[in-house]
């Protein structure tokens, strides 16, 4: 059920102080915000079939407000398991070497738990979409998409969760037959897209390949783990888009991470840029989980581990950023919260702040293939509202009072207070 209401005294991005009025989870009327004492004495807008005295109304008192915050690449199976699976090297290898060496232990009721927790805390940060990839194998099968499709329905109302099937490596040749099986039972259990890895597979194009012919056979779209590595001879994002071209693919296809092009010369970058705006395909930069583990091992000028931003932009890429691992092997830190993707974004992607934002709200969710968002007539009422002034405010400060609205109903609410109890010593006098 969605619901109707107004969002009073809202500040926009663009300065403006506005009343938002929503109509069953969509927003009908964006004006003037009205002051206090016209309120109190009537004389609503209409607004289809309710008016604005019928409409439940929240006062956000000059909070900034913002479309809903979406979240392009998680693993909510993994998520929050960092004290129990632990990274011996820190890097990639050391990661996926940890989390197979327990998934297999680890119960559907634990995962279930900890990918509800994860979804809450991504809510409470003014999160109201989520794509999971979710491990899928020939040890485990389709388990984790079991516990996450259970996840998707108690979480229906809180965010619109979207759930990859990361299947292992092998997926080629009579090894990677079992993994084949068990991405047959991901999709009939009721994962949203095809994912896995290529650069990690023995046979890379033939991978993607495969994957793409089984999305195709599903008429479902592709997400896929994308050169995750700083060897710039990997070029997997390159066979995708060829073959997305080649086959005339008709879903959305996503390549995230696509670490080795920020490592190719420039000419190369161009080339591959212009081959994936082509193709349409999607990119997710993933600047916490790459900074985490790419580079180790490096003491002089270690690189960053990001995709090539730049080029990327120039060539029409569609590019969102996501936050990735939450507190797992893959990445001990995070906090579930897409201002800490933006923030790095801007410092160590050098994106300007207003771009920064974009990557982790409309973007992310036209990657995601979602309707827009925001304070505009006809978007999608998923907004949240932060104590700031302006975008670049809310990135750096990161607020903790939040209001999270998904389709025009209050889902979250966080409010922080601070006081300095101790007050401020003076300054001493200036001496010569």
């Amino acid at each position: 059920m969605r619901a109707s209401c107004i969002l009073a005294d809202a500040l926009l991005p663009d300065g403006r102080r506005v009343d938002v009025t929503v109509v069953d989870g969509v927003v009908a009327v964006v004006e003037d915000a009205r002051p206090r004492d016209e309120v109190a004495a009537g004389g609503g807008t209409a607004t289809g079939t309710a008016t604005a005295e019928t409409l439940e109304r929240h006062d956000l008192g000059g909070m900034l407000l913002l479309g809903g915050l979406a979240e392009p690449h998680a693993h909510l199976d993994k998520a929050l398991s960092a004290d129990v699976v632990v990274n011996a090297t820190g890097d990639l290898i050391g990661a996926i070497e940890a989390w197979h060496s327990h998934r297999g232990g680890i119960s559907s009721e634990n995962t279930l738990a900890r990918a509800l927790r994860a979804a809450e805390i991504a809510a409470e940060h003014g999160v109201t979409a989520i794509r999971s990839h979710v491990d899928v194998g020939a040890d485990i099968g389709a388990r984790g998409v079991e516990a996450l499709v259970e996840t998707r329905r108690l979480c229906r109302r809180l965010v619109d969760l979207q759930l990859v099937a990361l299947v292992g490596v092998p997926l080629t040749g009579p090894e990677g037959a079992g993994n084949r099986r068990a991405l047959a039972a991901a999709l009939a259990a009721g994962a949203d897209l095809v994912g896995g890895a290529p650069a990690l597979d023995p046979r890379p194009a033939e991978c993607v390949a495969v994957c793409l012919d089984a999305a195709a056979e599903a008429g479902l779209a592709v997400d896929l783990h994308v050169d995750e590595t700083l060897d710039p001879d990997v070029r997997s994002l390159a066979e995708l888009a060829r073959g997305v071209l080649d086959r005339g693919f008709p879903h959305p296809v996503t390549a995230s991470h696509c670490v080795s092009l920020g490592m190719m010369p420039e000419a190369d970058q161009r080339e591959i840029a212009t081959l994936v705006a082509e193709a349409g395909v999607g990119v997710v930069t993933l600047p916490q989980t790459n900074l985490f583990l790419q580079g180790r091992g490096r003491r002089t000028a270690p690189p960053r581990g990001l995709t090539a931003l730049a080029a990327l932009a120039e060539a029409g890429v569609r590019v969102a950023g996501g936050g990735d691992n939450l507190q797992d092997p893959f990445n001990l830190m995070g906090r579930g919260d897409p201002f800490e993707t933006a923030s790095l974004l801007v410092t160590a992607g050098h994106v300007p702040p207003d771009a920064a934002l974009a990557h982790v709200s409309e973007q992310a969710r036209d990657v995601m293939g979602l309707p827009a968002a925001g304070a505009r007539p006809g978007a999608v009422a998923d907004f949240v509202a932060v104590a700031a002034g302006s975008a670049r405010q809310a990135i750096a400060a990161a607020p903790g009072t939040r209001l999270t609205f998904k389709a025009g109903r209050l889902v979250a609410r966080v409010r922080r207070t601070s006081a300095v109890v101790s007050g401020t010593a003076p300054l001493p006098p200036e001496r010569d």
